[in-house]
């Protein structure tokens, strides 16, 4: 089945209506932040996009395997202990010393980091392998596998903001669909008269689509109005979006699921430089969004992915090419951390896929519906919905705090 668009107005996402915090798509996307059924421990669900396919290798550093050294060659960083090296994730593996505060947060058993992971397709294509993994099919469908699995948890009575908000400039695949969600993009330039507003909200009070879209701005805006400060407002780059998401998860009334995502991972050229800010960048962004969540980090789950991951051995230019076998990271005090959950396939000859990717070991769908199973409360019929066609991949156990 193709991906098809949904052919409903757009309400100038960069212009106008940017401040209103909603309204990417009127009437579908309003602000992505998704809640769970009720359970005592309240619990939040983050998942945050990788666009541009992380090197899994870099990240996370298989510097036992006898023969990582020779096959990344200068890409291999110096061993933990050693100036500039890897910090040490058990002996084994170890973690880009860029990650700093998600080091802090494996120590801490907050970190869980899963290798030899990647979707269920077998693509070197950006477009499709991203489409894919947000569809949670084998095939480019035209909703998302959250906003699919949001259909099972009942709407909050009193709750000021939707169960799901995604925060960025657009709605991701992995949010869209029939349940209603929040968006909130940072405004930029000067704030519009609040007079402006009254009014474009009464020239569309009546057009069936067009008005319930703008109410649905106005009100979202007024709750993110009320609960960020005008520094976490104002303020823009991914660690920014991260802070405003906690902010607004935190609090009491807000969503409880939200969707970011951040790019600069397709490192084909000068990959030991260039992958640096963007490493920093998501440390420093998963440090806020644990800060600004405040105690309600306790029952935060996290999921970091990318659509696939890169080859195994440098290319002319230093850099590394698409590939298969990559890393997630599942974080937050709802995770039973502080290990790497790995089936590692090995490195050495005849064990890459191909000859030039890693092997995956581990299907990114079991660990998404591990945490829709076990920390969502979602029952089976959700986790089919979410995910079709996939009663095969079990999801995936021991990933929460007990």
């Amino acid at each position: 089945m193709s991906k098809t668009s949904l052919h409903l107005p757009r309400l100038g996402r960069r212009g106008l209506l940017l401040g209103l915090s909603a309204m990417a798509v009127a009437g579908q996307a309003r602000l992505a932040l998704a809640q769970p059924a009720a359970t005592p421990q309240e619990a939040r669900l983050v998942v945050v996009l990788l666009r541009g396919a992380l090197d899994g290798l870099a990240a996370v550093q298989a510097y036992g395997d006898a023969d990582f050294a020779a096959l990344r060659g200068p890409l291999a960083l110096p061993e933990p202990g050693n100036e500039e090296g890897l910090l040490d994730l058990g002996g084994f593996f170890g973690l880009h010393p860029t990650l700093a505060q998600v080091h802090e947060m494996y120590r801490a058993n907050q970190a869980l980091i899963v290798h030899a992971a990647a979707g269920s397709y077998r693509t070197r294509s950006h477009f499709d392998a991203q489409d894919m993994l947000e569809s949670g099919a084998s095939e480019r469908l035209s909703s998302g596998w959250l906003n699919r699995a949001l259909e099972a948890i009942p709407d909050r009575p009193g709750a000021d903001a939707r169960t799901g908000l995604a925060v960025g400039l657009d709605m991701p695949l992995l949010l869209r669909g029939k349940v209603p969600v929040g968006m909130y993009a940072s405004p930029r330039g000067g704030r519009p008269d609040p007079d402006l507003y009254a009014r474009f909200a009464d020239l569309a009070h009546d057009d069936p689509l067009l008005g319930p879209a703008v109410m649905e701005g106005l009100r979202a805006r007024g709750f993110a109005a009320d609960r960020l400060d005008d520094g976490l407002r104002k303020a823009g780059g991914f660690p920014s979006l991260c802070g405003i998401a906690g902010r607004l998860l935190a609090d009491p009334a807000g969503p409880r699921v939200a969707a970011l995502e951040t790019g600069g991972w397709d490192t084909h050229s000068s990959q030991m430089s260039r992958l640096n800010y963007p490493l920093r960048q998501l440390d420093e962004g998963l440090g806020s969004l644990k800060a600004q969540l405040g105690s309600a980090w306790q029952h935060t789950a996290v999921l970091v992915m990318t659509e696939f991951g890169r080859t195994v051995r440098a290319n002319g230019n230093q850099g590394t090419d698409h590939g298969t076998g990559g890393v997630a990271f599942l974080l937050g005090g709802a995770i039973a951390g502080g290990r790497v959950a790995a089936d590692w396939p090995g490195l050495g000859a005849g064990k890459l896929l191909e000859d030039r990717d890693l092997q995956p070991t581990v299907d990114l769908r079991e660990i998404a519906k591990g945490l829709l199973r076990d920390h969502l409360r979602l029952p089976a019929t959700a986790l089919e919905a979410a995910f079709p066609d996939s009663r095969e991949v079990v999801p995936k156990g021991g990933l929460l705090a007990t």
